[in-house]
């Protein structure tokens, strides 16, 4: 086992962001990381073992592990400039990743809702309608572009999984889905009105998606969950 590489017990499934900010949970490895960060050229191991003072099998461990998470990149290239035949075999160089990794506890969605104000005041802007009405309208269409990613539309299932997806948690709680969790939290406290219809025109439009008879959504805020309700009937 490489040094500083502590035994693991075996383990379910964990999220795939969890599972990446935890490998950086090891400080050799983390050393590693910020070093190639810093770098605009990609790095080799030989590179970071002795910029970083570590064995070249360690720095090799622990870059390969970084690119198995998707946080460096890895290409091949002979830092010499000679080709041909005597040029020797092309070292494997280390760059950091442009992926973007984020985990929130509990589930939020700030990006989802960047992308939604930020596109609704571009819009506004160009067409001079209202930004609010823009914004709801976007978002409507947003849920029902949401809904055709899944494979099976028409199910309470499906909407179960989609809204699990994206941070909700819901529960069913006979007539109605309650959603346990406020994926734009923060950005609600702040602008309870903006982000609240935002967010109720989004669920419409997941609706409208799946089409289950009877299922709407409706404001009814509530201090320890999702300012959306999901009453049947």
């Amino acid at each position: 086992m490489p040094p500083g590489e502590s035994p693991r017990e075996p383990a379910g499934e964990v999220p795939a962001g969890i599972s990446t900010v935890a490998s950086l949970n090891e400080a050799t490895r983390l050393r590693i990381y910020d070093h190639v960060c810093v770098r605009a050229e990609p790095v080799s191991r030989d590179d970071v073992a002795e910029a970083l003072g570590i064995p070249l099998r360690t720095a090799a461990f622990h870059l390969d592990r970084l690119a198995q998470e998707g946080l460096v990149v890895v290409s091949f290239g002979r830092r010499t400039g000679r080709s041909g035949p005597g040029a020797g075999r092309p070292s494997k160089l280390y760059l950091r990743s442009a992926r973007e990794v984020s985990v929130t506890l509990p589930p939020r969605r700030y990006d989802l809702a960047g992308s939604l104000l930020a596109g609704a005041l571009v819009e506004a802007e160009r067409s001079g309608q209202a930004p609010c009405g823009v914004l709801r309208r976007r978002a409507r269409a947003l849920g029902q572009a949401l809904v055709g990613e899944q494979p099976d539309e028409g199910s309470t299932s499906a909407l179960m999984s989609l809204l699990e997806s994206h941070g909700y948690e819901p529960r069913v709680e006979s007539p109605d889905i309650l959603l346990n969790n406020c994926p734009f939290h923060a950005l609600a406290q702040e602008h309870t009105d903006l982000i609240c219809g935002m967010n109720l025109h989004l669920l419409e439009g997941v609706l409208d998606g799946f089409g289950i008879p009877g299922l709407r959504a409706c404001l009814d805020p509530k201090p320890s969950r999702c300012c959306v309700r999901l009453p049947l009937g």
